[in-house]
């Protein structure tokens, strides 16, 4: 089994966007249900989340406005890598800052149908972006936020991220057995548990031979946060952007620390308070997952 290139809180601003970008560029017909094919990072200052990803990863960015809604597409060296998109607070509200996952599907309403069935909620309904494909916004049986993407120009290769991109999702929850099943039945994932900590689960969530995403227990020490959905970005030295990180406003929230498979890992957010992670994944390293 190989790890794919890439694979939030429970207040989440919901969004309609539009004019996007595709994800691919020639259109292809490849799929990979189950993979985070994108993410998206809701924001109530666009500017200022600019700034930060642009100093500590070398994102470039191209703006739109259509309307009322200002939208940013990120690029690392030409590559799409997220949208951001701005949205007020409104008086009064506290709304966390957020990075969106957006999981392969075909057909976004049977996921619907489906995600009803088995205890999900609908947050946004289904819609269509143009250049992007048809989109929907759930809240797990737990609560973690994630949508769903039909792509209209195909999903991206299995091919491994470069540093500066999204590597890994891990879905952080309450019951990762509970929580697994249900994204099984709505992915077909293949469900492999690992070895981990004491009263800690860690599932490895797969598609297509391919590791697409794991599912992890919430610790228990950490009472003020709710089941989300935790994207990570590929650096060559944890704690060398750790330090970035800090001069650039962020803050570190976990750490790093030696991950299971070798690198350092650490759970950050930025200067407004989205979180993401960030961990080292060398060239020379096997794919392979050993069952």
């Amino acid at each position: 089994m190989r790890f794919s290139a890439l694979c939030a809180p429970r207040q989440l601003w919901l969004h309609r966007s539009s004019c996007q970008y595709s994800l691919n560029q020639p259109a292809s017909q490849e799929h990979h249900v189950g993979k985070v094919i994108f993410v998206e990072l809701v924001t109530p200052d666009l500017a200022a989340a600019k700034r930060f990803y642009e100093g500590l990863f070398g994102w470039t960015f191209r703006d739109i406005q259509t309307g009322k809604i200002k939208y940013a597409e990120a690029f690392l060296e030409g590559r799409p890598v997220a949208g951001l998109i701005h949205k007020d607070v409104p008086a009064g509200e506290h709304r966390q800052p957020a990075w969106l996952s957006f999981i392969s599907v075909r057909d976004v309403d049977v996921a619907k149908k489906m995600a009803l069935e088995h205890g999900a909620k609908v947050l946004f309904e289904p819609h269509n972006i143009p250049n992007r494909g048809r989109e929907a916004v759930f809240a797990d049986p737990q609560g973690a936020i994630f949508a769903v993407l039909a792509s209209s120009s195909g999903d991206p290769s299995d091919v491994l991220a470069a540093p500066g991109e999204w590597i890994w999702s891990s879905l952080i929850t309450s019951n990762p057995d509970t929580d697994a099943a249900f994204y099984q039945m709505l992915f077909n994932y293949e469900v492999f548990e690992l070895p981990a900590d004491k009263d800690a689960q860690h599932l490895l969530l797969a598609t297509d031979n391919y590791a697409r995403a794991s599912a992890n227990t919430l610790p228990a020490n950490k009472l003020n946060i709710h089941p989300h959905w935790l994207n990570y970005i590929r650096v060559k030295d944890t704690v060398k952007m750790t330090a970035k990180l800090v001069a650039l406003g962020g803050r570190v929230l976990v750490e790093p620390r030696v991950d299971r498979h070798g690198g350092k890992v650490a759970v950050v957010a930025d200067p407004l308070g989205a979180r993401f992670g960030l961990l080292e994944w060398s060239d020379t390293e096997s794919k392979e997952v050993t069952q």
